[in-house]
């Protein structure tokens, strides 16, 4: 009880310092310390974002730091695939959710390692709105979709993935991408939930436990962050995920686990088959916009 009260807090430590990538540790401190199974660490892990993000979005609000226009440009296009994610965690077996948790925490490290070489753009004149007007919509929902389905369906809070997306895509100052972040969370993790009513089950005291010590680890990690250089946090935690990531991978892929997804794609091979199509040509449609921007861009630049 005592580790996962430090591990709790340990959570709410890091989301406060990095305004993200904490709640990834929740599922797996949950299934392996508390014993739950995969969907039930799944639906308090999206209580505990869901609190803890609203707790923390609050001060940002108050500064000035949320773009709620941006923020519900991503995040209505959120609630839906949080929602369907929700919905599709009945059919997925516990190993198999494991395993695609893995495969985020991988991509999540991945994604904290390369922030780390990435150079940042200069900082923008004082004068200069946070809040952007012309918001490139459709890129905006397409991302938002695909998160929102991911913490519907593994119950990940999403952070590591949206403030680069809202500081690059939407063009949103890093404080403003970080608060605004936080309240997509809220909503998306709210859908989700929401999704999962069908077959939640809820240890009360467990996920007020978590939750409590999360949140004030928040405040704690928030009071720090000036303290303590994030570039090399953020390095160290990163290369923690990816090894908790590589051991789930390990522990979790065995002859029972890839029996159960040949199965899965035997019994719905239709849906599996259509989803996809329809992936594809979203995918498709982004990479083409993406394409078409990065040309523009480079137009204006050369002019």
């Amino acid at each position: 009880m005592l580790l996962l009260i430090a591990l709790s807090l340990l959570i709410g430590v890091l989301l406060g310092l990095l305004g993200g990538g904490g709640s990834i540790l929740t599922v797996p401190v949950l299934v392996y310390l508390a014993d739950l199974s995969a969907k039930n660490a799944i639906i308090t892990s999206l209580i505990v974002v869901c609190l803890t993000s609203f707790i923390a979005v609050i001060s940002h609000a108050r500064n000035g730091r949320v773009c709620w226009t941006t923020g519900l440009a991503f995040g209505l296009s959120g609630m839906i695939g949080a929602f369907l994610g929700g919905r599709l965690t009945t059919y997925v077996p516990d190993s198999l959710l494991l395993v695609l948790f893995a495969v985020i925490m991988l991509a999540a490290s991945v994604s904290m390692l390369r922030a780390n070489k990435i150079r940042k753009p200069p900082p923008a004149p004082a004068s200069t709105k946070p809040c952007p007007r012309h918001l490139p919509l459709i890129a905006l929902a397409f991302d938002g979709f695909l998160v929102g389905l991911m913490t519907g369906l593994l119950g990940v809070g999403g952070g590591f993935l949206m403030v680069p997306a809202l500081n690059n895509l939407a063009g949103l100052p890093i404080h403003a991408a970080i608060g605004t972040s936080l309240f997509i969370m809220v909503i998306q993790s709210a859908a989700a939930l929401a999704g999962h009513a069908s077959h939640m089950t809820v240890d009360l005291f467990l996920t007020t436990l978590v939750a409590a010590f999360a949140i004030t680890g928040s405040f704690i990690g928030s009071s720090l962050s000036g303290k303590i250089p994030g570039r090399h946090l953020k390095r160290g935690f990163g290369l923690f995920v990816f090894g908790l990531g590589c051991f789930l991978l390990y522990r979790e892929i065995n002859q029972p686990m890839i029996a159960q997804i040949k199965d899965l794609a035997v019994r719905y091979q239709d849906f599996i088959l259509g989803a996809s199509t329809i992936l594809a040509i979203l995918l498709f449609y982004r990479l083409w916009l993406w394409a078409h921007t990065a040309k523009n861009n480079n137009d204006r630049n050369q002019t």
